[in-house]
This record gives structure tokens, sequence and C-alpha cells, in this order.
């Protein structure tokens, strides 16, 4: 299973992208988790320019979204809402057919009281517009603190297992539609 890892942070070194760092490490052997750099580099989206030519960052998110099997994303909350380079990429996948039921599940790795509650809503109804089939048994709060992050992954065992069984409920809902 190829499994594409969006992260909703462009801070180089952020809890989320360590959170997704570590799903390389943790997945079954069978799972390709491949990381997509480029959500700093998009544009701004304006509907006039979804069109052929498409800028070259719009280009490499959906093909990478049409190469992936599933979607892992880790994003973090700003202002009680997702945060808006996120809600651009997002916003840039609408136009297209990549997302078309594509199983799609997050990690929210919030260690705030509030949980980064409004983010996931906000998120659940974007991947909804976008097409995407929202695996609820893939979607958990793995609250990580960032003293439990060393060398940009998480270190610590018990977030670790938490985070291969996400990839674990994603990839069980992919590969028995292989």
């Amino acid at each position: 299973m190829r499994l594409l890892l969006l992260c909703g942070s462009v801070r180089a070194g952020s809890t989320n992208e360590a959170v997704l760092r570590t799903v390389p490490e943790v997945a079954p052997g069978d799972v390709d988790a491949v990381f997509f750099p480029g959500l700093g580099a998009l544009p701004h989206f304006n509907p006039d320019d979804d069109r052929e030519p498409l800028p070259s960052g719009v280009v490499a998110l959906r093909a990478a979204i049409a190469a992936a099997d599933a979607l892992l994303i880790c994003t973090p909350e700003y202002a009680g809402d997702m945060p808006g380079s996120f809600k651009n990429l997002l916003d840039w996948t609408v136009g297209g057919v990549e997302t078309e039921q594509k199983p799609a599940a997050w990690i929210n790795a919030s260690t705030s009281p509030s949980g980064a509650s409004g983010t996931h809503d906000v998120l659940r109804t974007v991947l909804g517009y976008t097409g995407c089939d929202v695996v609820d048994d893939a979607c958990a709060r793995v609250p990580v603190p960032r003293a439990l992050i060393h060398d940009g992954v998480v270190a610590d065992p018990a977030s670790r297992a938490e985070i291969a069984s996400v990839v674990r409920a994603l990839r069980a809902h992919v590969v028995p539609r292989a």
C-alpha cells in the first residue's frame, strides 16, 4: 500500500511533521509511506488557475495523491481552525478527481485541552467535499508533546505504538479493496 503523508504545518520540525516522519519507521513492511514536501510551495488557490496548464506545485500534489492508495494527515489547529496553508492544499484538490473515494485518515497530535477539535471537524467536512472516504477507525488523537521528539521523529514507545495502530487500521481498510 502506498500511503501519502500530508502535513498541515509549514513550520520546520513541527510536532505534526515529526508524527508523520515516524510513520515509515513503524508501518508494516508492505506500506510505502511517502511524505509530501510541497505544502509551502503551493500557490494561493484561485479557481481561475484551476485549469491547464496547472501550476507545477499543483501538478505535483495531484500526482502524489493519484499515486497513493490512501492519505494520512497530521495538521495543527491555528485560531480554532485548520491552518490556511493546509486548507489551500485541500482547495487545490477539489477541481481534480484524485481524491474521489480515496481513503483518508488523520492523527491529531495536539496536546491542548481542546485537542484541536476545531481543525479536525473542519478537516472532516472538507475531505467530504473533496470526495475522500474518511476512515473513522484510522482517525486518532495521539497527543505528542515536543519533549517526545528526538531527531525529527517521535521517540516515545507508547506514542509510536499508537501511530503504528493508526497505519494498520488504514491499511486494513485499503488492502481488501486492492
